[in-house]
């Protein structure tokens, strides 16, 4: 093997230093670089693991916000809806009153119309006594004829219609 080139205790020296060099750098550098990438792999896929749940809270807490979103809306709506049967409500109400007020003041009108009618008819009355007892006086005192006291009567008496229908 001289022959070929090789060198047994050389060849020998060179595996047993690189068997050393092989189990030193594994003592020292292959296991504290192994344990460095587990930890660093470990840390990697737990920040994933929070990034996972943090996304999920998101998600939950966006859901939970449209729904008080939705809510909150529709409670909105729902209170609009009640101010607007409340108004419309109150301004029925208030037509309500205002034509019973109406209605009343219109009552008392007429009440009042048919007051006066009343006092007016009474004083025509009145008034109608006067005047036939002022024609009974001057028919006694110019004649008793009887054409004459008869056309008298129906004068007053046509009068007296006409002032009732007034």
């Amino acid at each position: 093997m001289e022959g070929i080139g090789i060198n047994w205790p050389l060849l020998v020296a060179f595996v047993v230093n690189f068997v050393i060099l092989f189990v030193l750098l594994s003592i020292v550098a292959y296991k504290p670089i192994t344990k460095m990438l587990n930890e660093r792999q470990a840390k990697i896929k737990e920040s994933m693991e929070q990034a996972d749940i943090i996304r999920q809270d998101t998600a939950r807490s966006e859901e939970e916000i449209k729904t008080h979103l939705e809510n909150a809306r529709k409670e909105g709506q729902n209170v609009i809806a009640q101010a607007t049967q409340i108004g419309e409500r109150l301004k029925e109400e208030a037509k309500q009153g205002a034509r019973q007020e109406a209605e009343s003041l219109i009552d008392k009108a007429r009440g009042e119309i048919q007051r006066e009618r009343e006092k007016s008819t009474e004083e025509l009355r009145a008034e109608f006594a006067d005047i036939a007892i002022l024609a009974a006086e001057k028919v006694i005192n110019e004649t008793l004829d009887k054409k004459k006291h008869r056309k008298i009567i129906d004068d007053v008496l046509k009068e007296s219609k006409s002032f009732e229908k007034k």
